[in-house]
């Protein structure tokens, strides 16, 4: 186990799931530096420090950080900050998303004291279609071929964190998060079956693979405290057919023929500022796609424990 010596620097931190893992990493006798844009941060604690920054200002992330990373003070970044809504499109979105993913992972390779990069990436970066197998590993292709920006930002940073992997002094965990399930987390599936009525393509009914907050950041401690390198899927406990989550959310099921979802679906984003997009999710609504977190279990001692809670 890697001593607890130096702060873990948390971006992303005033989210739900980056206070979770803010308090974890406290009860685990870790100092923390939390990083978030609100001026407001978390609740005081001994071993908190909490820094606003804006990540989209390069200069302002090293104006605030500098001084931490050149004495030493930081062991460990874990970097999750990301826009976890769709809708936020463009340069500004790309340059949280991307560009301050590759400007930490160079403050990492710069200061002698970060001895580890936690990065966590997003299971929709994997390709998913019939030539696919059900059970994703960790070498599975990544999607490549465009998209919308929100995925091809969440692969164009993983990419270069992969790349990272050996070039820099840091260790480098790239932690493939299947999808974090609840509100205000940007989870696609929890804003689908939050309405009245959920339309899914006529005759499939595809197994989905959901992560709890509790999960998540488990997983994300382990990466902090075990010295493994690399790629780790992190898959939840619940894995169930689509039709069984549309019921527990008890959304009233309607198949449609598979065309008509775009459009239907892009008029109720458009009407209602939704965040749900189906050009996301339409191949999980007719491909299996469950992580397999065999290497996470096996490296990290990583095992999904925690249902969702079902309203």
């Amino acid at each position: 186990m890697i001593p607890a010596e130096g702060a873990v620097l948390v971006t992303g931190a005033t989210t739900p799931l980056g206070q979770a893992l803010v308090q974890a990493l406290l009860a685990a006798g870790r100092e923390v530096l939390a990083i978030g844009r609100e001026e407001a941060g978390l609740e005081a604690h001994p071993r908190l420090r909490y820094l606003p920054v804006d990540l989209t200002h390069p200069r302002a992330v090293r104006r605030r950080l500098h001084g931490a990373l050149r004495a030493g003070l930081v062991h460990t970044i874990v970097h999750g900050a990301v826009h976890r809504s769709p809708r936020s499109q463009g340069e500004r979105a790309h340059q949280l998303n991307v560009g301050a993913t590759r400007l930490l992972l160079r403050l990492a390779h710069e200061s002698a004291g970060v001895h580890r990069f936690v990065f966590l990436s997003h299971g929709a970066v994997y390709r998913v279609d019939a030539r696919v197998p059900d059970i994703i590993a960790e070498d599975n292709p990544v999607m490549l071929d465009g998209g919308p920006q929100w995925v091809r930002d969440r692969v164009e940073a993983d990419v270069a964190v992969q790349a990272a992997l050996g070039t820099i002094d840091a260790q480098v965990v790239v932690l493939r998060l299947a999808e974090v399930f609840g509100a205000e987390l940007g989870s696609q599936l929890h804003d689908y079956v939050s309405d009245r009525v959920c339309i899914r393509p006529m005759g499939y009914d595809p197994m989905i693979n959901l992560l709890s907050v509790p999960d998540a950041v488990a997983a994300t401690v382990a990466a902090v405290q075990r010295p493994v390198e690399g790629i780790f899927n992190v898959p939840g406990y619940d894995s169930l057919p689509l039709t069984r989550l549309i019921r527990l959310g008890r959304c009233r099921d309607l198949p449609m023929p598979g065309p008509l979802l775009g459009p239907l679906y892009a008029a109720r984003r458009r009407l209602l500022g939704r965040d749900f997009d189906y050009r996301l999710n339409r191949w999980r609504f007719h491909f299996n796609g469950v992580l397999d977190g065999r290497r996470a279990r096996r490296e990290l001692g990583y095992e999904p424990g925690n249902p969702l809670l079902w309203r």
